[in-house]
């Protein structure tokens, strides 16, 4: 068998690389299992921030439940989405269905956006009457402390997955978490200045800069998102590992017009490259070959490339896209 028409069955079974494993696969493994963790932490967090913010008065603790509250909504999509994530490529969708992952990540921005406004601007509504609310009971000190100890193993544990999976569902929330340490560590701050001051003023403060980090959070995750639907992908730095793996092929001259776009966690790579005119097809055909292997060694997660050959020294086609070496 050809290694052309090997590789060519490998993206087909949704294997890349050597065709000794599926990292589509992987990839869903990981998910479910960084989705899994995230909703069993966070269920178990946000109930006990509800229950101790009610009971004790603190408005801060009971928006840091909300967002927790938030994470395990996203966590139960990210579980019903996996289904579709894992499905093979078929007519209608002949790039597989990767891009459920990145809808995912628009509507968790989405979700997020909302808590996390609804919550600053009820406080500071509430700030506005000229209401001095109680100081809260100081039980919730410790809840919001067992919370920061909950969210840094949670978010530990979502950056390493989304490292091994190269997902940016993963990536996305785990970021988010790391964004709830933050909003954690601000209620403590705002219960110690209620303690001290002996009113609740300052947690209602808090609560408003806890709503305002959650939305900041979400506007990223949103931007994040939207550069992959809009086939955004590949940074500088991989484009350059691109040009590079391309460079040490021999008899593959001038990449160009090159475009990686994002789908899921992986990436799918369109280059064109010149050869020597007087080579053969099946000649030329084995250089594309070897860019292809070569481009798979030197990027991790890559699912489909496509090289399109040319003969060198036919000039310029002035194509509107795509990028090459002197645009970097």
């Amino acid at each position: 068998m050809s290694e052309m028409r090997r590789l060519a069955e490998n993206n087909q079974t949704g294997r890349v690389g050597d065709g000794r494993g599926s990292p589509v696969a992987g990839h869903v493994k990981y998910i479910k299992l960084a989705a899994a963790t995230a909703l069993a932490g966070n269920a178990a967090l946000a109930l006990m921030k509800l229950v101790a913010g009610y009971m004790s008065g603190s408005a801060a603790l009971v928006g840091d439940a909300m967002d927790s509250g938030a994470d395990v909504f996203i966590s139960l999509v990210t579980l019903a989405l996996v289904r579709v994530m894992d499905m093979p490529a078929d007519r209608g969708h002949p790039w597989g269905h990767g891009r459920s992952e990145t809808l995912a990540e628009a509507a968790l921005s989405f979700v997020l956006f909302y808590a996390g406004g609804r919550l600053a601007l009820g406080s500071a509504m509430n700030l506005a009457r000229g209401a001095t609310p109680e100081a809260p009971q100081m039980f919730a000190l410790a809840v919001a402390c067992i919370s920061i100890a909950g969210k840094l193993a949670l978010a530990y544990s979502q950056f390493a997955l989304a490292k091994r999976s190269g997902s940016g569902l993963i990536r996305a929330n785990a970021k988010n978490m790391a964004g709830d340490v933050m909003i954690s560590s601000g209620v403590v701050v705002g219960l110690l200045i209620s303690a001290y001051t002996g009113n609740g003023t300052a947690d209602g403060v808090i609560s408003i800069f806890v709503g305002a980090w959650v939305v900041k959070t979400a506007v990223g995750i949103f931007l994040d998102a939207n550069r992959e639907l809009m086939d955004g992908g590949g940074g500088a730095a991989q484009y350059r590992l691109l040009f590079d793996a391309i460079k040490g092929v021999e008899g593959a001259g001038n990449p160009h017009r090159a475009r990686i776009r994002k789908i899921g966690g992986f990436l799918d790579i369109d280059v064109d490259i010149e050869v020597d005119p007087a080579m053969t097809v099946e000649e030329a055909h084995q250089v594309a070959t070897a860019v292809e292997r070569a481009v798979q060694d030197a990027l991790e997660n890559v699912f489909d490339i496509m090289v399109h050959v040319e003969p060198a020294g036919i000039g310029a086609h002035g194509e509107a896209y795509g990028l090459s070496e002197k645009d970097l």
